[in-house]
């Protein structure tokens, strides 16, 4: 699978990520005086969806802008839309921000943010898009290591992973990153992000990460029926250490996304495992 964030920025999957990333930053700073965010795959950080990658998919007419053209947005997007309508000066336009540019602008004097990434053309955009934000960095380096080394250092520690699933070990290199942060910073909150094409795949991943903790809160979210293996039918958010708040706002997010932008037999559902 190619999930290079370009090709799909602003697309129903980015909604569901990013106001559920923003509703858990939130929450997280009320419980926390200082976090060290650390983003596995930021990305470039911002993106012209008027660009040749965007365009080529088309997945963000189905998504973003029909979340700004919607008159009955729930609350838990509030974040998203005014990060994107400050992003383009107020006007209508075609940037929207990613997860790093997001995360950035909500960080207090005591937060940290560091946003991993391994292509160097990326990189270089990141950089410039960080550039405003003196407690936010761009790395070039591989974030599944630097999740490990940097936790539970310099206070609670929130740890992002969105990877674009091109490698056959990211599921695994997902739990494997998860218990090295748990076990440096039990109280670490960690926010996952995945595609979901088929049930099995999903399961066993699921799977794989109750043997690494029981304290997990899933947001599951379906715009069809698993029926076509080769489509991202659907994706999920997969947290630890979730505030009691974060839990109302995926259920806010994925109702409204399965409703309003998804197929006959899309759904949404939020539990604990």
């Amino acid at each position: 699978m190619n999930y290079r964030h370009a090709f799909h920025a602003g697309n129903f999957a980015d909604l569901h990520k990013h106001a559920i990333v923003l509703a858990k930053l939130s929450a997280l700073q009320k419980d926390s005086d200082a976090l060290s965010v650390i983003d596995t795959h930021a990305g470039a950080g911002g993106y012209d969806l008027s660009g040749e990658m965007a365009r080529r998919s088309g997945e963000a007419q189905a998504g973003i802008f029909r979340l700004k053209a919607a008159t009955d947005a729930p609350a838990v997007f509030a974040p998203l839309l005014k990060a994107v309508a400050d992003m383009n000066g107020g006007k209508p336009g075609d940037l929207y921000p990613g997860s790093p540019l997001l995360m950035a602008r909500a960080l207090r004097k005591t937060d940290r943010y560091a946003g991993c990434e391994l292509r160097p053309d990326d990189v270089q955009i990141l950089r410039q898009t960080l550039a405003p934000y003196a407690n936010a960095q761009a790395l070039e380096a591989d974030g599944y290591a630097t999740a490990g080394e940097r936790a539970g250092k310099g206070g609670r520690t929130f740890v992002v992973i969105d990877p674009p699933f091109e490698r056959p070990d990211d599921y695994r290199q997902i739990a494997a990153t998860t218990r090295a942060v748990l076990t440096r910073a039990p109280d670490a909150a960690m926010a996952i992000w995945l595609p979901i094409k088929d049930l099995e795949t999903f399961d066993s991943f699921l799977r794989s990460m109750e043997t690494v903790t029981k304290k997990l809160l899933i947001a599951e979210l379906r715009l069809r029926p698993l029926i076509d293996p080769m489509k991202m039918n659907g994706c999920a958010m997969v947290m630890i250490n979730a505030p009691s708040p974060v839990e109302a706002a995926a259920i806010e997010a994925g109702d409204w996304i399965a409703s309003r932008l998804g197929e006959k037999g899309g759904r949404s559902r939020v539990w604990n495992v």
